[in-house]
């Protein structure tokens, strides 16, 4: 990528619309070669974006979902025990005993995603996606600190292994929890917002092109106005896709009321939200967005 808009281009081609600050940070982290820290409320395209990176670039992705417990035998590597024991069971059957060091070869290594990403085998740099980093541990942040400075990983049965190319590395955060300050410094930051409608009506038309152009347009103004209303899970753009594409499976080329009650549940997953966006609520929304 030349430019900045080379990379929005290029983005857009996959049907992925990136305003100007975030299509920036995505170029510097690739000019830069630094991680990327992406922030957002949940189904803002976070994760999306560097799926997209991947098609883009032509690269495997790699991703590591993030969850409480993440320790490294699920992250990193761990080693694969029964073909250490098959290994040792054919050499006392030959009279011959293994080394330490035999058995704690590569080849008995099993690579995890973290590994994966820096394993000095690749001919390209990967794109890695950890995601929802909010999720893990305070213990498994520190343990990413030596991955993000140095592109490496040590294993005391090896030593360290060095990432030949330098893996694209994006890292995600629904924000559940503050992430610390060391593992912040070592990435380039971008907040991703929830998008205004004509973004919000763009993505629409680019993911569903076959949607009509007026039910795009309700749905859209319909979800823009459910996110100023009290609700316990705000809709994202994952939920505004998710209806239109309901919506277009039901043969329907414009929103109404009855049509909104029956498929509501579609975007709010939550009873206190369907309660709050009753059939008067509704009414009301679809009276604004049909004058706007």
């Amino acid at each position: 990528m030349n430019s900045i808009d080379d990379l929005q281009q290029a983005l857009q081609v996959h049907n992925y619309i990136a305003d100007r600050s975030l299509a920036t940070a995505v170029y510097l982290a690739l000019k830069l070669e630094r991680p990327l820290f992406l922030e957002g409320e949940p189904g803002v395209g976070k994760t999306e974006i560097a799926k997209v990176l991947a098609a883009v670039l032509d690269t495997d992705l790699i991703r590591l979902q993030c969850y409480e417990g993440l320790d490294i035998s699920h992250a990193v590597y761990e080693w694969n025990y029964t073909r250490q024991l098959l290994h040792i069971r054919l050499l006392e059957a030959r009279g011959a005993q293994a080394s330490e060091a035999e058995l704690f070869g590569e080849e008995f290594l099993l690579a995890r995603p973290l590994l994966q990403a820096i394993d000095p085998q690749r001919s390209q740099p990967p794109v890695l996606l950890i995601d929802e980093i909010d999720r893990s541990d305070d213990e498994f942040e520190a343990f990413l600190l030596e991955i993000l400075s140095d592109y490496q990983i040590t294993i005391p049965e090896i030593g360290p292994i060095h990432a030949r190319h330098k893996p694209i590395v994006i890292l995600t955060s629904n924000r559940t929890r503050e992430i610390h300050d060391a593992l912040k410094r070592r990435c380039l930051y971008a907040w991703i917002d929830y998008p205004d409608f004509e973004k919000e009506y763009q993505i629409v038309r680019a993911k569903l092109p076959h949607v009509p152009d007026q039910l795009a347009r309700q749905v859209t103004r319909f979800i823009q106005e459910l996110r100023q209303a009290d609700l316990y899970k705000i809709p994202g753009i994952a939920e505004t896709l998710d209806w239109t594409a309901a919506l277009v499976a039901l043969d329907q080329h414009t929103l109404t009321l009855n049509m909104v009650q029956d498929t509501l549940g579609v975007v709010l997953k939550y009873q206190d939200d369907l309660a709050t966006i009753n059939e008067d609520a509704a009414r009301q929304i679809l009276g604004r967005i049909n004058t706007d």
